[in-house]
């Protein structure tokens, strides 16, 4: 099996343990998992994290969205992201209540060589400090994301400094997705 959709399913943290040693198995093969709009907290993603450090070179694309990340899922997926044998591309992780914090710690991920390509932290509250941190780690030479998606962040014209930054430095960013914010007219000049 390549692909598969928990999507919706409401899957737990005790559930998530269960399919985590699943994923531990070298013989696993998944490179696909949707786990969106689950109630997978910190339990859970510390055990996805470890299986997926465990059997890391299958994984490509991870569909977390509505789950309870927060910033202390985000450190588990950090780290492994930061692994040079994880070759996960693409990450989703909107609505998942993702801070700040989250934001730094994504930085740390984009300033180190990784495959990840696309990232969607759309629909969390990442406002001006969380662009600028996001903003280092895009501007890094190393970094190969293409699609940054960052719909509805509570981002204003005061973000726009940063989004300009990135945008003028050499990086692989060909996507950039900025609606639902309140950038305003004088922003986007």
């Amino acid at each position: 099996m390549r692909v598969l959709g928990l999507g919706g399913s409401k899957a737990t943290d005790s559930q998530v343990k269960h399919l985590s040693s699943l994923l531990e198995n070298p013989s696993c093969k998944l490179e696909i998992l949707d786990l969106t709009n689950c109630s997978i907290g910190e339990e859970g993603f510390t055990a996805l994290a470890s299986a997926l450090r465990s059997n890391p070179s299958h994984m490509r694309k991870l569909w977390l969205k509505g789950s309870k990340a927060t910033d202390s899922g985000v450190k588990h997926l950090s780290s492994l992201l930061e692994d040079p044998s994880c070759k996960l591309e693409i990450l989703e992780l909107a609505g998942c209540k993702l801070t700040e914090k989250s934001c730094e710690l994504v930085a740390s991920v984009l300033l180190s060589p990784n495959s990840l390509i696309e990232l969607d932290l759309s629909e969390n509250n990442l406002g001006y400090s969380g662009v600028q941190l996001l903003s280092k780690g895009l501007s890094n030479p190393l970094c190969r994301l293409q699609t940054l998606r960052l719909t509805g962040c509570k981002l204003t014209e005061k973000s726009c400094e940063h989004v300009a930054s990135v945008l003028q430095s050499p990086n692989s960013l060909m996507e950039l997705d900025l609606k639902d914010n309140e950038l305003t007219d004088s922003g986007a000049l």
